[in-house]
């Protein structure tokens, strides 16, 4: 079976506080990016089943992931389930990297929970999205997010998921990487957590009619990412692409997560004043633009 592991963005990003085990209590809104994915290729190998647990084939593509394979977070899903459950038969394992590293895109946590909902239907095991989404929790914050694969508001280290109601269908996103990544470590060096700012997000949610129908550039100074008071004075190209994508019309711009990927939101353009400061600024950044995508609806 093939699967497509996708990415995803943060509207705001409020980190609230440390904890006394070192992680960060945070605040955030996880939205699901369909069209910006990797591809993995789960099969049992019929033909020569046995009880060797680690009778792995494991071919991969793409971007090249700078670790052993037993490293990476689709093997290691796999041995999680394999000891728990049993699993004995050999499988085949095609990986195709396409989401870029360091981007605030979670595209390894969207790997192993891929890997996790390929193994619970290869072996029927039949565990409920909450059950699949507590098996993956420990593989990294990011990855129950990915079961569920719908808006959701987030707190605690991101783990604590409440699906939320997004409209964004028939927004236009366009999604910009500079080559320099950052990593999680390098954005929370020197991040002085705001209390103050703990269930903004989540009262705005709250106050709106319906979910976020209402989501627009008034919003834009609660749903601000914390992470760009660290990370924009480090690396000036992503501050500046923020501007960019602003100056080009984007009426809510962002980092996502801890970078360095930078989206713009822009609505319909009848006259296509946005599309022509689009196309200059795409040309200026050709090799960095991930996705010019337009919203449609969300997966079941």
């Amino acid at each position: 079976m093939i699967l497509y592991p996708n990415c995803k963005i943060n509207l705001g990003l409020r980190v609230v506080r440390k904890r006394e085990d070192g992680y960060h209590d945070l605040e955030t809104i996880f939205v699901p990016i369909y069209g910006l994915h990797d591809e993995l290729e789960v099969n049992i190998v019929e033909s020569q089943k046995s009880k060797v647990e680690s009778n792995i084939s494991f071919v991969q593509e793409g971007i090249i992931v700078d670790c052993k394979p037993e490293d990476n977070l689709i093997i290691k899903c796999y041995r999680k389930f394999a000891k728990k459950y049993g699993l004995n038969e050999p499988i085949s394992i095609r990986f195709k990297k396409i989401i870029p590293f360091g981007a605030g895109l979670g595209g390894g946590s969207s790997d192993a929970a891929h890997m996790a909902i390929a193994l619970n239907e290869l072996f029927e095991l039949e565990l409920s999205k909450e059950e699949l989404a507590e098996e993956v929790k420990e593989l990294g914050a990011d990855c129950p997010f990915f079961i569920y694969n719908v808006p959701c508001y987030a707190e605690g280290i991101g783990d604590k998921l409440t699906p939320i109601d997004l409209d964004l269908k028939g927004t236009r996103i366009v999604m910009i990487k500079p080559e320099e990544g950052v990593s999680t470590k390098e954005a929370y060096s020197g991040m002085r957590p705001h209390p103050e700012a703990a269930q903004r997000i989540k009262t705005a949610i709250a106050q709106s009619k319906k979910g976020l129908l209402s989501f627009d550039f008034r919003l834009s100074t609660i749903f601000t990412n914390d992470f760009e008071a660290t990370v924009f004075p480090k690396h000036p190209i992503i501050a500046d692409i923020k501007k960019r994508l602003q100056d080009a019309g984007a009426y809510y711009a962002s980092m996502s997560g801890s970078g360095s990927t930078v989206f713009g939101f822009f609505k319909n353009d009848p006259e296509g004043c946005t599309d022509a400061r689009l196309r200059v600024l795409k040309e200026e950044f050709s090799s960095m633009v991930l996705l010019d995508d337009t919203f449609g609806e969300w997966k079941s």
